[in-house]
């Protein structure tokens, strides 16, 4: 039999018009069961001989369902709107993504019964003998490649009844015997306890399934108790434990096999991925079994029209013979019958407009008891406004008072430097005491050699030649002059470069703060021109002001249709300032909320933000609000105190409303100055803030206390410029065109000054380098070596002297003395620098401990004011929500009320039609009880007097004769009407409950649908990627779309990838978050998983790892059984887990160990 289609919508992602051309054939079935209901209500009972029902309301109140009644059963749910889908994830997406949240913070409980305990195994497949003891929830199966893992899920496969080629192993049971062995036999420990467990009184807290298998190919079952008693060897008996605990080997995502797991999503078709998400949430073998169903009410539908077509004969017959009969017996009686009918028909009226009263009261009622709950939550809302607004205002108060921190700034400033100061002084210090010590080395030898030559010159003295001496020392003085004016040459230059080294620094220093004031005249000169473009803009645009296209914008918002009114804005077009004055001050403030929009109603919100994206205006701020034009003149102060709201001008009130909501126009005090604000605020009792004029915001505290602190001004090519200039285009861009100017003339001055500055410093730079070129490097080292050489003579005629002439031993000594006196003057020079030194050091200590202070300061006061910005955010937030669901809740008060006053309306016309009604037929008769529905009625008086007209054409058989002949008539018509009638009720109650079968199968498989969709991008996100799951159900397609973190990191535009072009551990990572998706979609307490993770690198394994440990700890009543070659390292296993290892390849291994905690 062909599988009918028995979807009804479609999840399709990717396409919105497909499964939308067949037309939905509902509301015919609405119109039969209403029409059904209408026949009922017009039956008419019996009165023995004289009374039958009409032979047109019998047979129309016998329907009998045709082929396409059949057919709309089917098609009833094939297509349907996708809003309606969209509309249901927004409504569940929240529920759902929260319920995950719930469960992964709650800890799953042990099943207490339908799990694995144990598996034995007996010559099957590579083990002679092996036998497993699982733990209740987390079970990974380890080791290398061939050492016998996925025998494990095998086993559990065919001993629970499983077909051979499911496991992927083999064609037939034979295939499974250990080589060389005539049988083979595996058994299964399911856990059996708790108040749901299987004939407990019978198997105990577990049972035992033993399947034995022959080469022959013969293959028997053992069913046992805990204590070993054989309880049965039936396939059925099986089959019933496994339906009672759910246990579906069958099912592919109950066991998934490696080869499975491998090419499902790599090799497998989108219909073919949608067939598995059937076969594994059991979809399918539901709409099989539906489908059936219909077939078999299609055959009897059409065995009951062929039975109905016999009907109208059979009425004919029994009409013909019940004229004759009524012709013959009851002429006597219409007219009496007439009268009688007349009457009951004039009550019968007055009771259907009774119904109709009590309806319209009931409705009242029912609306009337809505009111009160509205009006509660109403109340609830405006208390959480309220608190919204106070917590906003009281954090901007506390942002407001936290002031600012500059002094901190100067102070960090004022410590770097002067440390900076010390640690050059320091330097310099070190640098002389370098000097100072090799100048002390150098005086202290050249003493110990004037003591030796002191002696030699005093033996000396007596052979000193005066003529040769005078030569001597006319040459000395020569070279002692010539090293003189070397060494001055020297010291000058070298202080020349010094001191044009400093003016060229000072120079260049002056030059960098010349470019930075060209920099920003440049940028000026940039934002003016950008002044005059927006200027003349504005002249063809008056809009121009509040943002890119607004004309076109407004033209479109003018053409759409919206759920609320038509959005209002921007806002600007509607305030004007009063007095020129306020206008740098009006456009700081609220330049930001001038080209805002608002909505009305809260639907509208993304539709115009979407429509200003794509019109270039995307930070355009919309606000929604419902047009509330309450008072708010209480909030004002005293008239005395200009305001934000008193110096402009706003035409429209609603726009005033919202302005007062989100600026606080109606408080905010203002003042020309900062002192007369300061002024106006200690006039003021409790404090308050005050905004100049002149871009101040003054603020005084109850203690006393306050704090100034200026505004930023606008920059020149701020688009808010424009607002408030109260001037015609015209006259603005002259006066931008003027400033323009002017800072263009600035601008050329200050690059001529930089020019004159930069022809100065190069001058200077050569100089200085004509200095260096004298003495750098090379030539350096001449006047080094010249300075030298006449050292060297200077030294070669000293020695000459003194070796040749005698001198006066009393030079020698006045020498010996400066010398030392030298040599003391060096220690106390010494000493004095090693003062200074300890002195600076001292110095730093406390500066460096102040310095780190006001750092910690500067930090924690970055802290508390990210902190009370984050508050004052969060607020805001909260009080638009807030203010959205007051007036959402107001709405719906003001609705319902009208509603009441409606249907109110409505009762009072019915109720005065009943009373005249009433009086009426009190006037026409005495009031009958009980009449019967104005129809009926009305139908048998038209018989009764169409009887009357034909009286005296009544011949035939005698009363007795006609008698028998009307019974014999009427018990074949009754007897043919009431079986058909009671199989096309019976026929109508199948296919009606099938039809709410198939509705509940449809809501099943799109909360299924939509949570696989949610679970799997959950568990994508824990690696960092994002994918969604397509689903088309109208085409039978599921369709996976991946985006990992490389595309997120390198390419411009973000793409999805198709599963097959993923990586191996890519496309093994997403399998595991299919898997765990649909896993949420099965209740069988059981899942198995075969090398799920060959292809994975560390990371992706590492992550799913987790992720499958945590989701089984959070699932209640579940086992996992997981196969993997990889070892357990570097994966943290809790409690839950027990970890079994397999030995490395060898056949004949006997019983593994019971597992551990960890690997």
């Amino acid at each position: 039999m062909a599988k009918r289609r028995t979807v009804i919508d479609s999840d399709n992602e990717q396409s919105g018009q497909e499964g939308s051309s067949s037309a939905v054939k509902r509301p015919r079935l609405d119109a039969e069961v209403e029409d059904r209901s209408q026949h009922r209500s017009s039956k008419s009972k019996s009165k023995g001989k004289g009374k039958a029902k009409d032979d047109n309301d019998i047979l129309n109140d016998i329907r009998v369902d045709d082929d396409d009644d059949i057919a709309t059963v089917r098609d009833a749910h094939a297509e349907e709107d996708e809003g309606a889908q969209e509309r249901f994830e927004e409504e569940h997406e929240e529920s759902v993504r929260e319920s995950i949240r719930q469960r992964n913070r709650h800890q799953g409980g042990v099943a207490k019964f339908g799990i694995i305990e144990a598996v034995e195994m007996h010559q099957f497949m590579c083990h002679k003998y092996l036998t497993f003891k699982f733990g209740p929830q987390i079970n990974f199966i380890i080791g290398h490649n061939g050492s016998g893992k996925s025998a494990v899920l095998t086993a559990i496969t065919v001993a629970l009844g499983g077909k051979a080629t499911a496991t992927g192993r083999g064609n037939g049971l034979k295939a499974f015997i250990r080589e060389g062995q005539p049988a083979a036999e595996v058994s299964i420990h399911l856990k059996n306890q708790g108040e749901e467990a299987y004939k407990h009184d019978l198997y105990g807290d577990s049972i035992v399934i033993t399947r034995r298998f022959t080469k022959e190919g013969s293959s028997s079952y053992k069913i046992k108790g805990k204590d070993g008693k054989l309880i049965s060897t039936k396939r059925e008996e099986l089959s019933a434990i496994c339906d009672h605990m759910n246990v579906q080997v069958d099912n592919p995502m109950n066991v998934l096999t490696q080869d499975a797991a491998r090419q499902f999503l790599s090799s497998s078709h989108p219909s073919d991925k949608y067939k598995f998400f059937l076969r594994g949430t059991q979809l399918s073998q539901l709409s099989e079994e539906y489908e059936t169903c219909l077939e078999n009410i299609s055959q009897t539908s059409k065995v009951l029209m062929r039975k109905k077509e016999a009907i109208p004969d059979l009425q004919a017959h029994y009409k013909e013979v019940l004229t004759r009969f009524e012709e013959a017996s009851k002429a006597r009686e219409q007219r009496h019958k007439a009268d009688e009918l007349k009457k009951e028909l004039a009550w019968a009226h007055v009771a259907s407009k009774q119904d109709e009263v009590t309806e319209k009261a009931t409705e009242v009622h029912k609306l009337q008891q809505r009111i009160p709950k509205i009006q509660r939550s109403l109340d609830e809302a405006d208390t959480k406004f309220e608190a919204a607004t106070a917590a906003v205002q009281t954090y901007d108060r506390e942002h407001e008072n936290l002031g600012n921190i500059d002094h901190l700034h100067e102070r960090k400033k004022d410590l770097t430097e002067t440390m900076r100061t010390n640690r050059t002084k320091l330097s310099e210090l070190k640098a002389d005491e370098r000097s100072i010590s090799d100048n002390l080395s150098n005086t202290k030898s050249a003493i110990q050699k004037m003591e030796s030559r002191l002696e030699v010159e005093k033996a000396r003295l007596a052979e000193y030649s005066r003529s040769k001496q005078d030569e001597l020392n006319q040459r000395l003085q020569e070279a002692i002059l010539s090293v003189q004016a070397a060494e001055t040459d020297l010291k000058q230059s070298t202080e020349l470069i010094r001191d044009k080294g400093e003016e060229a620094d000072s120079l260049r220093r002056q030059g960098d703060g010349v470019e930075s004031e060209i920099q920003t005249a440049r940028n000026a000169v940039m934002g003016l021109q950008e002044q005059i473009q927006r200027c003349t803009e504005q002249k063809n645009n008056s809009l121009a002001p509040y943002g890119r296209d607004i004309k076109k914008v407004l033209e479109r918002i003018g053409g759409m249709r919206w759920h609320g009114q038509k959005p209002l804005g921007p806002i600007g077009i509607y305030v004007k300032a009063k007095d020129r004055v306020w206008t740098s001050l009006l456009r700081n403030i609220l330049g930001g909320h001038m080209a805002s929009f608002v909505v009305t109603d809260g639907r509208d919100l993304p539709v115009l933000k979407k429509l200003l994206r794509e019109s270039g205006n995307p930070n355009t701020s919309v606000f929604v609000s419902e047009v509330d034009l309450f008072e708010y003149r209480d909030g004002e102060p005293d008239p005395k105190y200009p305001t934000v709201l008193r110096v402009i001008d706003v035409t429209d009130e609603f726009v005033l409303r919202i302005l007062i909501n989100q600026a606080k126009i109606e408080r905010t005090l203002l003042a020309p100055t900062r002192k007369a604000a300061d002024d106006l605020l200690s006039g003021l009792n409790g404090g308050g803030q005050c905004l100049t004029a002149d871009l101040w915001r003054v603020q005084r505290f109850n203690d006393g206390g306050g704090q100034s602190q200026p505004m930023q001004p606008l920059k020149p090519g701020d688009p808010r410029s424009l607002l408030f200039t109260g001037e015609n285009p015209e006259t603005q861009l002259r006066y931008w065109r003027e400033k323009a100017a002017d800072a263009e003339k600035t601008l050329h001055e200050l690059n001529s000054r930089l020019d004159e500055m930069r022809d100065s410093y190069r001058k200077m730079q050569r100089e200085i380098e004509e200095r260096k070129a004298w003495m750098f490097p090379r030539q350096r080292r001449d006047i080094d070596r010249q300075l030298n050489e006449l050292r060297a003579t200077r030294d070669s005629l000293q020695t000459e002297v003194n070796d040749n002439v005698p001198v006066e031993t009393s030079g020698l000594d006045e020498a010996l003395r400066e010398m030392i006196t030298e040599k003391e003057s060096f220690m106390a020079q010494f000493e004095s620098i090693a003062e200074q030194k300890a002195v600076i050091d001292r110095a730093q200590e406390p500066l460096l401990k102040e310095l780190n202070d006001v750092k910690k300061q500067i930090d924690a006061f970055g802290d508390r004011r990210q902190e009370a910005q984050a508050q004052i955010t969060q607020a805001a937030e909260q009080r638009l929500a807030a203010q959205s669901e007051q007036q959402y809740w107001a709405k719906k008060l003001r609705d319902e009320q009208k509603k009441v006053q409606d249907a109110q309306e409505q009762l009072d016309v019915v109720q005065a039609e009943f009373e005249n009604w009433t009086a009426g037929a009190e006037q026409y008769c005495a009031r009958v009880d009980n009449p019967r529905k104005v129809q009926v009625v009305q139908r048998n008086l038209d018989s009764v007097q169409a009887a009357l007209k034909e009286r005296e054409r009544r011949q035939g058989a005698s009363v007795e004769e006609m008698t028998a002949e009307v019974n014999r008539a009427r018990t074949a018509l009754e007897t043919a009407q009431r079986d058909l009638k009671s199989m096309a009720s019976l026929n109508r109650a199948l296919k009606q409950s099938l039809r709410l079968r198939l509705e509940k199968w449809h809501d099943f498989r799109r909360h299924i649908a939509f949570r696989c969709k949610v679970v799997f991008q959950y568990h994508l996100s824990n690696r960092g990627y994002f994918g969604k799951v397509l689903f088309n159900h109208h085409d039978g397609t599921l369709q996976l779309r991946v985006q990992t973190e490389d595309l997120n990191g390198t390419q411009g535009e973000t793409r999805d990838k198709d599963p097959r072009s993923l990586s191996g551990g890519e496309k093994s990572f997403a399998t595991i978050c299919l898997l765990l998706a649909m896993w949420e979609s099965i209740g069988s307490p059981i899942r198995c998983l075969d090398e799920f993770d060959v292809f994975m690198d560390a990371v992706n394994r590492r992550i799913s790892m987790k992720m499958m440990i945590d989701t089984a700890n959070s699932s209640d009543g579940k086992q996992y059984i997981l196969i993997t070659p990889q070892n357990m390292q570097n994966i943290h296993v809790g409690p839950t887990v027990r970890v079994h290892r397999m030995s490395d390849p060898e056949r004949g291994q006997g019983t593994l160990a019971g597992g551990t905690s960890a690997a």
